[in-house]
């Protein structure tokens, strides 16, 4: 992942001005400490942090057209980019960077190539022949991204993350992912408009061949990078799949330039679930396995560090970062700069525990989606920026575009959960790759059960961190939190010592408007809590909340969780 920051139609274009770009796009810097660029052209300024992964000698941004009428600034990775340059015939490229392909996409196809470009990206793109420019964001919202408007009353500000322009405009907001933003129409236009996002409920019969061929394809793809990489191995379903593909087709990738062996990594707590499930995957596949521990006390020494990096006061999406943001340091250390992750298979296979009282198959579906729209807000902005903060990427195949397509496509019924049939959650995954002759993971990790990370890791984890608010926040103060804070009023101890780190790092109204909110039990959304009468007294996000599904469960509580 990279930085950038743009200001467009900045009336102030003296060198002051410049100044301040270069000061606000110093603060991306841990996302792209590789190299960094500015270009102006009139009132306009397009900033850049690079994280060299593809072509680190020439790849440097802002890129161009031939004659540097486009500039484009760019954070993300093209994965189709040698088959785009076959299209561009006519276009000399001055890079090998796969993002190299965008300004002559745009000169080729106007406005309309967004669609073509396979991968994860936000960038803005200057046309200086008059003074256009166009903002993009992922499908998915895989990059982090935020618009601003400026305290000039007419500049737009763009950046990678909020501390590029939360004391710098008036009024700023996320970016909403599959979409644009042209400076001819002056506002967003949806340019990522899949089937599937009309919650219209799908009818495909179930193959197991085509899903598990297309998460292999989506992984493969992913395999593209002039430096180590490796994968983050949880123990888990997803995480092993991910690793067991990556595996075995590494050889025949050009990855494999830097080691046939593949490296893996973990984090938890002594005797974690995770360390124990992952160790035996790693020697299963025979990763060089990289085991961190950690404790309680090491997550809470950092929490208010990754607050400053996650910019969210969300608990679920706290807890979980806090040991991905420790572990990405570590990674970091020992030289890799790109990881291959399990993000998004939950949502899209419905695996919370939660997804167990799915009234049908209807409200199943319409659930996957409505947790899919929502995961910039959450597993994406953790994956993003808990790595970005350290110089790494991460990469996440089960978000993959065409991948999508075909899973959310599948008849949800083959994707309900039915114990009386032998089908816990994610079966139509799990048996896509119950391979019995060439088997891909032992079968009691492919059949474990759901673990969401924050409780992987170890569940003293949550515990110590509920604990740790307790001593921080009294109950007086909990008395009065709805006069202290009116919007998404924290409702635990916990959510409100969060609350307050994040006010103090980002107190403008805008930046608390970003981070969403509702009730939720094991991750769900707020329309699923609405499944069992009981999840409303045990309003947690842990998986453990997912009462009678999850082995581990939290006794049943009486009144609500404080």
């Amino acid at each position: 992942m990279c930085g950038i920051l743009a200001v467009l139609g900045c009336s102030d274009g003296s060198q002051t001005k410049r100044a301040r770009v270069l000061e606000l796009s110093r603060r991306l810097k841990h996302r792209g400490p590789d190299w960094s660029g500015l270009y102006q052209h009139g009132d306009c300024y397009l900033a850049h942090q690079r994280l060299a992964i593809v072509d680190p000698n020439s790849g440097d941004q802002p890129l161009f057209n031939e004659d540097k009428s486009v500039a484009v600034t760019v954070n993300g990775e093209i994965y189709n980019h040698e088959q785009l340059r076959k299209k561009l015939v006519n276009h000399k490229f001055r890079t090998g960077s796969d993002c190299d392909v965008i300004a002559h996409l745009y000169e080729e196809y106007g406005e309309d190539f967004v669609d073509m470009l396979d991968g994860i990206f936000s960038f803005v793109l200057l046309d200086a022949r008059d003074n256009s420019f166009i903002v993009a964001r992922d499908a998915i919202g895989i990059t982090s991204l935020y618009i601003g408007w400026g305290l000039d009353g007419s500049s737009i500000w763009i950046s990678s993350e909020l501390k590029g322009l939360n004391d710098a405009c008036e009024q700023f907001e996320s970016f909403p992912p599959g979409h644009m933003y042209t400076s001819k129409s002056r506002g967003l236009k949806r340019w990522y408009n899949p089937p599937w996002f009309s919650d219209t409920i799908p009818s495909v019969p179930y193959d197991p061949f085509v899903l598990r061929h297309a998460l292999e394809n989506a992984v493969i793809k992913r395999l593209m990078t002039d430096f180590p990489f490796g994968v983050l191995l949880s123990g888990g379903l997803d995480s092993s799949l991910i690793a067991s593909i990556t595996a075995r087709h590494l050889a025949a990738t050009k990855a494999a330039k830097h080691g046939r062996k593949l490296h893996s990594f973990c984090i938890g707590l002594e005797g974690s679930p995770d360390l124990k499930a992952a160790r035996e995957v790693a020697d299963y596949l025979g990763t060089v396995h990289h085991e961190f521990h950690i404790t309680v006390q090491d997550g809470i020494d950092a929490i208010e560090d990754v607050i400053y990096h996650i910019e969210t006061y969300d608990v679920t999406t706290i807890r979980a970062s806090t040991p991905m943001f420790l572990m990405a340091r570590k990674i970091k250390s020992l030289g890799v700069k790109m990881l291959i992750s399990g993000e998004g298979a939950d949502e899209v296979f419905g695996g919370y525990l939660y997804f167990h009282k799915a009234p049908n198959k209807e409200e199943f579906h319409r659930e996957t989606c409505r947790k899919i729209k929502a995961l910039h807000q959450y597993d994406c902005l953790r994956a993003n920026k808990a790595t970005s903060a350290w110089g790494l990427e991460a990469r996440v195949p089960f978000l993959d575009k065409e991948f999508l397509n075909v899973a959310m496509s599948i008849d949800p019924e083959s994707k309900m959960i039915k114990k009386d049939e032998g089908r816990i959650e994610k079966w139509v995954l799990r048996k896509a790759f119950d391979d019995e002759e060439h088997p891909y993971l032992p079968k009691h990790i492919l059949y474990r059960q759901k673990e969401q990370f924050s409780d992987g890791v170890g569940y003293s984890w949550i515990d110590g961190l509920k604990a740790h608010a307790a001593d921080h926040v009294s109950d007086k103060l909990m008395v009065n939190a709805s006069c202290i804070f009116p919007h998404n009023t924290p409702k635990t101890k916990e959510a409100y010592y969060y609350r307050m780190i994040f006010e103090r790092f980002f107190p403008q109204n805008s930046a608390r408007l970003t981070v969403p909110g509702g009730a939720s039990v094991a991750c769900s959304t707020a329309k699923a809590v609405e499944w069992d009468v009981a999840w409303k007294n045990n309003l947690d996000p842990s998986g453990r909340a997912a009462l009678g599904v999850h082995l581990s469960a939290y006794a049943m509580c009486k009144s609500p969780v404080l």
